[in-house]
């Protein structure tokens, strides 16, 4: 046996390779909510074979869409210990500004419409931001005044006044009926924007500094990260998604008017929470979010499938949201336990 053979490191064995890959799996946040997906799914289809059809699939993903990408911005809000109520707010506000936009100007082109209403979005975003970083009042408290406000502002401008499917150019409308690969046009748009912002938040020096400041705003001022622009910076972010959304909506429905995403919040912050982004900060992932909003468009559909009350939709997602902190809760418990065993045993 040569030298180079006795020093080099041993191989882990194939097997243990193997266990190492599953303990990873095991302990992925999103692994229980891709379980409850797949688990849905495979009943509600044993049950009713058209949900699982082509156009049902379809319909799946559409109405996903608009909730994956409001869960994309929430989260990138909640992992810094914050919270954005006025999502519905700003997605109305930027829908009907779509319709609007369209009646007095049908020619306009369509990446006009939507680098506006993004702007739209990232503006209404960033005025929350500041009011949070600025006045250092409670995102919770901030963003529930801007509910009402960016919802008084949308009834003002609206009143009665609705647009409807016919008022768009029909290639704006073409967008969420149209398909690549199966695939729905605005679906690939919302997939886009989970992959872009994953990459971000794990890839670069500013999305590791959110995860940070979540975990404890303190600590992460005294490391030197700006945790002022960085929490503006992901209210901005969150404000021109919610704005991307708002423009989707007016494509994706048949109407846009001044009731438009009116308690929509609820359910972002519900994706968020039961996609495995921690309601207290610093642990969570886009990607998980992504599929929470996945999973509840899809409980909706399963049970409207399955001509189950509206009323026990509702309360299952209650009932989800309820097991999704409950169970973050107990992780980080035990996580703290482990913590202080490995460094008792350190002393």
């Amino acid at each position: 046996m040569s030298l180079d053979s006795k020093n080099a490191p041993a191989r882990p064995a194939p097997g243990h390779e193997r266990t190492s890959v599953l303990a990873s799996l095991l302990k992925l946040r999103e692994l229980p909510v891709i379980l409850a997906l797949v688990l849905l799914v495979a009943v509600t289809a044993a049950l009713n074979p058209l949900f699982l059809s082509e156009q049902g699939i379809k319909d799946l993903l559409l109405n996903a869409t608009i909730l994956m990408i409001l869960a994309v911005g929430q989260t990138l809000v909640i992992i810094t210990r914050n919270i954005d109520l006025s999502v519905g707010s700003i997605l109305g506000l930027v829908a009907f500004g779509t319709g609007s936009l369209f009646a007095a100007a049908p020619d306009v082109p369509i990446v006009v419409v939507f680098v506006l209403g993004m702007l739209l979005g990232a503006a209404l975003g960033a005025f929350n931001g500041l009011l949070i970083t600025i006045a250092k009042v409670p995102a919770l408290v901030i963003t529930l005044g801007t509910l009402y406000i960016y919802r008084g502002i949308n009834n003002a401008w609206a009143g009665g006044t609705q647009y409807f499917a016919g008022d768009r150019p029909q290639a704006f409308g073409d967008l969420s009926v149209d398909t690549f690969l199966g695939f729905p046009l605005i679906t690939l748009i919302a997939v886009g924007v989970v992959a872009i912002v994953a990459v971000y938040m794990l890839g670069t020096r500013q999305g590791r500094d959110l995860y940070a400041i979540g975990s404890d705003p303190d600590a992460a001022r005294l490391f030197g990260i700006p945790v002022t622009r960085r929490v503006l910076l992901a209210f901005v972010v969150n404000g021109l998604l919610a704005g991307l959304a708002g423009v989707l909506y007016a494509s994706r429905f048949n109407s846009v008017g001044a009731t438009t995403g009116a308690g929509l919040e609820l359910d972002v912050v519900a994706a968020a929470v039961v996609g495995g982004v921690a309601i207290f900060g610093g642990s969570g992932t886009v990607l998980g979010a992504a599929i929470g909003a996945l999973l509840l468009t899809t409980i909706t559909s399963a049970l409207t499938a399955l001509r189950v009350d509206k009323f026990w939709q509702q309360a299952i997602v209650g009932v989800l949201i309820l097991a999704a902190v409950v169970i973050d809760r107990i992780a980080s418990v035990r996580s703290a336990r482990k913590l202080r065993i490995a460094e008792a045993r350190n002393v």
